[in-house]
């Protein structure tokens, strides 16, 4: 059985997952906490996602504040109590 793990949702995205501030969520993987929500909550998706297994670009994903980037990408292994967090890239100028 996996562990359930919590995930942050960055404000500009709390519309899409009914206001809610986190989500947690049984997965192994931080691949498959984020398919989780992204089946749970189709228009998250669609902002997390630029294919069906691709983030978007501007979108980085965090575990217990390491880069997944750094790790395993979406293949990084989770454990229980480990918290994800998603940040949107802001461009300025």
């Amino acid at each position: 059985m996996p562990d359930t793990v919590k995930i942050h949702i960055p404000t500009a995205l709390r519309p899409q997952v009914g206001d809610q501030e986190s989500v947690d969520v049984p997965a192994n993987t931080v691949g498959e906490a984020l398919g989780t929500l992204k089946n749970q909550y189709p228009d998250f998706g669609k902002k997390l996602y630029k294919t069906d297994d691709q983030l978007n670009r501007f979108i980085n994903v965090y575990l217990n504040d390491e880069d997944i980037r750094f790790l395993d990408n979406l293949d990084t292994e989770l454990k229980a109590g480990d918290e994800v967090s998603i940040v949107p890239a802001i461009a300025g100028g």
